[in-house]
Order: C-alpha cells, then sequence, then structure tokens
C-alpha cells in the first residue's frame, strides 16, 4: 500500500513510549521521532502528514505545540494520544482526532491511515470528522447528565448536525470501507 504510506512524526517525552509508537507505526510509514515539545517543532516541516501527539510534557504542552503547528500554517493531520481526560477545552483546539492512552499498535495504525485519508478530503469533511473525534471523546469520557448541562457541548452538537446535513451526499459518498470503520468507531 504505498499510496499509504505517509511521513508520521510521533511526539512523547517518555521515550519508550515514543519507540514502541515508532516501532509499531515502521512497518507500514516512515516515522520521525520527538521526546520533547521543542524537538517536535524543529522536526517538523511540510513533508510531515501525520503528527501523533502527546498532551502532558513538560517544557511545551501538547496543546502549546499543536496552535504553534497552527501558527505555522502546516497543515498535517495531528491526533492527540494522551491520558488526559478530555475536558470541554478540546472543542476550540485544532486536532484532528483524539485518542487515549495506553493504545494499541493496531489503533495507531488504523488513526494514521484515517488521518491520511482524511487529508485528501475537502475542508468541510475534514471539520465533520473533527467535530465528531471530540464529540466522541467528550462522550466517552463526561457523563449524560454533564454533557446535557454544558453549553459548548450543545454548540458543537449543533455544529456536527450542521455539518452532518450540508454533507449529506459528500458522507454517502465515502467508500464502503470508510463507511465501516465509521460505524465501527462508533462515532456516529
Amino acid at each position: 500500500m504505498d499510496e499509504q504510506r505517509g511521513i508520521v512524526l510521533v511526539v512523547d517525552d517518555d521515550p519508550r513510549v515514543a519507540r514502541v509508537y515508532a516501532e509499531q507505526l515502521r512497518q507500514q510509514h516512515t516515522v520521525r521521532v520527538a521526546y520533547s515539545g521543542e524537538e517536535a517543532l524543529e522536526s517538523l516541516d511540510d513533508d510531515v502528514e501525520v503528527v501523533l501527539l502527546d498532551r502532558r510534557m513538560p517544557d511545551l504542552t501538547g496543546d502549546e505545540v499543536l496552535e504553534r503547528i497552527r501558527d505555522r500554517g502546516l497543515t498535517c493531520q495531528v491526533a492527540m494520544v494522551t491520558a488526559v481526560e478530555p475536558d470541554f477545552d478540546i472543542i476550540e483546539m485544532a486536532f484532528d482526532d483524539y485518542l487515549f492512552k495506553p493504545v494499541t499498535g493496531e489503533q495507531l495504525l488504523s488513526t494514521v491511515d484515517h488521518l491520511l485519508k482524511r487529508a485528501t478530503y475537502d475542508n468541510a469533511l475534514q471539520e465533520f470528522f473533527a467535530v465528531a473525534s471530540k464529540r466522541a471523546a467528550l462522550e466517552a469520557e463526561k457523563s449524560h447528565s454533564v454533557l446535557q448541562r454544558s453549553e459548548e457541548f450543545a454548540e458543537l452538537t449543533a455544529r456536527f448536525e450542521h455539518l452532518q446535513a450540508e454533507l449529506g451526499e459528500s458522507l454517502q459518498e465515502l467508500d464502503d470501507e470508510e463507511a465501516f470503520d465509521l460505524v465501527l468507531s462508533d462515532r456516529f
């Protein structure tokens, strides 16, 4: 699957975790590794297609690295890979997916493949998937009653529903594998 191969930057301040992720991904992708936020920004260029970014790091947090990535105008896909329980602050963050540690090699490979595919979609579809990821992360970690009381979550859900209606045909045109993966991911 050479067309699926991409350049992935793994960022985690725990060298063991970063090495394990890198080894799991090297089966199918070219991998760069950074052990800090500063090192990540130094390693990042236009060739990097996917960044797997830890949120909790000592020098620059993953949140700060994400902000700098977007400020630089880089269009890489970013997945936050973290043990940090998501709160409503993630709604405003410009990531594309959110994974909870611990993650398996299969989850990493699947996420990278999905993000590479999403990068080929138009901006509206990319936004839809990012919003869906945030919604799914919050639904996985917050109680129904907390979500019901949250104005931010209500706005996120309204945005999700608006995009879903707007993109109806485009979503139906996704190939069978992508549609199957979306159903399995329990995001819709």
